[in-house]
């Protein structure tokens, strides 16, 4: 087995066309601040609280056909949850589904990259 105390740091990658056009919703989804640059091309986003993984966005040289096979989970408490959505879909993301509300809804950022904002209302 892996030795977990070797991880020194642990960041979500996310494909993107055009970093700057998805940073807002990912903002907005995850309750993250935008860090400082530090010279990369990556503009990281960072939880204010330091305990989750930092964000940051890759340069894509073309569009994928392919649906993304992973996506990211936020689970809130319930009464934040549909303020969540709304600053996400403000952010220039767009509700996929609500169909399970208020265990989750389905989100995803202008290039279709998909976060769930969950809750543990009406978990199956």
């Amino acid at each position: 087995m892996a030795d977990p105390s070797a991880v020194q740091e642990l960041e979500i990658a996310v494909d993107a066309l055009v970093g700057p056009a998805v940073q807002p919703f990912w903002r907005a989804v995850l309750g993250y601040a935008e860090q400082a640059p530090d010279g990369s091309a990556a503009v990281p986003l960072a939880d204010p609280t330091g305990h989750a993984p930092a964000f940051w966005f890759q340069q894509m040289d073309a569009p994928r056909e392919q649906r993304n096979r992973i996506h990211v989970d936020v689970t809130v408490p319930h009464d934040v949850a549909e303020a969540r959505v709304t600053a996400a879909i403000a952010a220039g993301g767009h509700l996929v589904s609500d169909g399970r509300a208020p265990a989750f809804w389905v989100l995803a950022d202008p290039e279709g990259n998909e976060a769930c904002v969950c809750t543990w209302q009406a978990r199956d």
